[in-house]
């Protein structure tokens, strides 16, 4: 009897490591620049949704689609929290299972979250590992059976403000290149923004993030830096944008007034409105019409092959 079930425990470990979809990599092989020595932990909760805090080692988990039916897309995956925490599954790894079925690469960032006392200038932590993302993915390109022209960034609210900032942003240096990654460019190839924080500006902001990101009484400087849409031109990526008109968290001017701001730069661009889903919606399986919005995002991204 205990040969019989030591032979299914090998079997179903066998399965296991044929069918393992991912593997997480850190994003610094060396030191993590920005940061200092503490005591700090990072932190793991699991409800309803798995909740990262206090980031220590940034890192993305991996996710491959099967050889026969990738297209050569990738995207940088950023979930929400309002720079306090990392909504991981739910704006993280389900998201990079719909890509996977799209035969799209993913790569869910675990990015570092400002208020970090492992942080040493805790507005640019987020930034240089999502540049630092993207340059990672774009040198192991061949190794991921990726194009590195068209490497893209989703995020989803303070996410969507880390995919955004990272578009409009993309040459601000703070690391002096510490290797042959850190010499590629930063910018994505196209970006996608679901019910994502842009501005900084008091009027139409969440307040929460510019808080986690900025402090409580940042600099004028500090805080036009980060307003997103001030800083578009005709070099930022297209753009694919979700929000919802009732979402009472992220108010929808943030994507309205980013999407104006991109029209008038001639940037190539969509938004969709949605009456109703507030806040937070993820994927919205099981949400009505509103679920749709993936399938309005497959539609834009074979689009993006002809222009």
């Amino acid at each position: 009897m205990k040969s019989i079930v030591g032979f299914i425990v090998c079997i179903l470990l066998f399965v296991n490591m044929g069918f393992s979809q991912s593997l997480t990599i850190p994003l610094w092989e060396k030191e993590v620049p920005n940061s200092k020595k503490s005591i700090e932990k990072e932190k793991h909760e699991v409800s309803e949704i798995l909740r990262i805090s206090k980031v220590q080692v940034p890192s993305m988990e991996v996710f491959l689609p099967a050889k026969r039916s990738a297209n050569g897309k990738a995207v940088i995956i950023c979930p929400g929290g309002g720079y306090g925490m990392l909504a991981y599954d739910w704006e993280g790894t389900d998201v990079a299972k719909w890509f996977n079925s799209q035969g799209i690469a993913a790569f869910v960032l675990k990015y570092r979250l400002p208020q970090s006392k492992s942080i040493i200038v805790q507005n640019e932590a987020p930034l240089q590992d999502a540049q630092r993302a993207i340059r990672q993915v774009r040198y192991n390109a061949e190794k991921w059976n990726i194009d590195k022209n068209k490497i893209g960034v989703i995020g989803f609210s303070a996410g969507g403000h880390l995919a955004s900032t990272l578009g409009t942003h993309y040459n601000y240096d703070t690391l002096n290149a510490k290797d042959d990654i850190d010499k590629l460019s930063a910018r994505p190839d196209f970006m996608m923004l679901i019910y994502p924080v842009i501005t900084m500006h008091l009027l139409h902001t969440h307040k929460g993030s510019r808080n986690n990101l900025l402090g409580k009484t940042p600099s004028d400087e500090l805080v036009n830096f980060y307003s997103n849409e001030l800083h578009i031109n005709n070099n930022t990526p297209p753009t694919f944008i979700v929000h919802s008109t009732d979402d009472k968290v992220v108010p929808v001017e943030n994507s309205l007034r980013f999407f104006e701001c991109l029209k008038q730069s001639n940037v190539f661009s969509e938004l969709h409105v949605y009456p109703y889903g507030g806040h937070g919606f993820g994927l919205a399986i099981g949400r009505d019409y509103l679920q749709s919005w993936t399938q309005r995002l497959a539609d834009w991204l074979l689009y993006l092959d002809k222009i």
